[in-house]
């Protein structure tokens, strides 16, 4: 039996190792403008950006640029995943709808999500509902996929075997495909998250509605690299959270599956 000590070493380790990776990942920018890398004026140090972040969390500005992002970021998150989760389930249990539209779900989930953004410009003028069709678009296919995946999974002999002892159709979704597809479906939300927050930033930034990604190009218009910096350092940690946030939503989810009491076990 591994000893107690051990045991929270073990689960020490890889906070210990993340804690390390930004420690070094801060001294190599603070030394980067100080040694003439990189350009000083363009690229400030790290002890400039953290001081104006830590100026900025006490304004209520950054905080009404982090809620609308969040707001934008979650309607779009969760207007895709509903769509995805309906239009995947429908597509994937029907096999002539799954062969008809192959060719069309394989030319439209490559198209860049920000080459639509002249389009939503177009429809929707500089408002969120703008924004949306760009987070929307980019979100659903990495849920729709899944959905696709996860419900052609279904073990055929289980599914036969359902169907042999006189099971209804809500009955087989509920007791057999719903558990094959939730761990693909509760990837595809969390790999969705992270394009939301991505395309959320990116479309403030080139169609102008409020949030951090306009304040990054006000910012960077105005001169102020080390707002930028800052912001983009908010970014980052808005993208963190919502990884940790997911894959915790996700463990809690699947803890009866076998790949989360697998990373229990490890």
């Amino acid at each position: 039996m591994e000893s107690l000590v051990a045991q929270r070493t073990r689960k020490l380790r890889p906070a210990a190792l993340g804690a390390l990776g930004i420690v070094l990942f801060l001294a190599l920018w603070q030394l980067a403008p100080a040694l003439g890398v990189v350009n000083p004026e363009y690229f400030p140090n790290a002890t400039d950006t953290i001081t104006q972040l830590v100026k900025d969390v006490g304004t209520a500005a950054l905080w009404k640029d982090i809620g609308a992002t969040l707001v934008a970021w979650g309607l779009g998150l969760l207007i895709a995943t509903v769509a995805a989760v309906i239009f995947g389930t429908i597509i994937g249990l029907v096999p002539f709808l799954r062969r008809a539209t192959h060719t069309t779900v394989e030319f439209l989930r490559p198209i860049p999500s920000v080459a639509l953004i002249p389009l939503a410009i177009l429809l929707f003028g500089l408002r969120l509902q703008a924004s949306l069709l760009i987070i929307v678009y980019a979100s659903f296919w990495q849920v729709f996929v899944q959905v696709l995946y996860g419900v052609a999974d279904v073990d055929t002999v289980a599914r036969d075997t359902a169907k042999s002892f006189g099971l209804s159709r809500s009955q087989r979704f509920r007791s057999l495909v719903l558990p094959t597809a939730l761990p693909y479906i509760m990837t595809g939300i969390r790999l969705a998250a992270a394009v939301a927050l991505i395309l959320t930033i990116t479309a403030q930034m080139f169609i102008g509605t409020p949030g951090i990604g306009r304040s990054i190009i006000f910012a960077q218009q105005g001169g102020n690299w080390v707002q930028v910096y800052a912001l983009i350092v908010v970014t980052g940690a808005l993208g963190l959270l919502v990884n940790i946030g997911f894959r915790a939503i996700e463990r809690r989810t699947l803890k009866w599956h076998e790949s989360v009491r697998g990373e229990e076990v490890l």
